[in-house]
């Protein structure tokens, strides 16, 4: 969950959340994340924090974003 009040910023807690998840093995290797829409609707945030998320996890190599198919867990 994310917490507004907390310090950390929102997309950072959200990569947490979404990279937790990918390490307890609920999101699958080689399978798409959430869209943006239902993330946006789960977590109660913006579309610019989902997308900051998404980047922060792609910088730590745990998706990757394929052009017109979507953002998939990596490896």
């Amino acid at each position: 969950m994310v917490d507004p009040l907390s310090p950390t910023p929102l997309y950072v807690q959200l990569a947490d959340v979404i990279a937790k998840q990918i390490e307890e093995g609920k999101l699958e290797s080689r399978r798409p994340i959430p869209s943006e829409s239902s993330l946006r609707q789960e977590y109660g945030v913006s579309r610019g924090t989902v997308r900051q998320a998404v980047a922060l996890l792609r910088e730590r190599g745990l998706v990757v974003t394929v052009p017109q198919r979507g953002t998939y867990v990596a490896w």
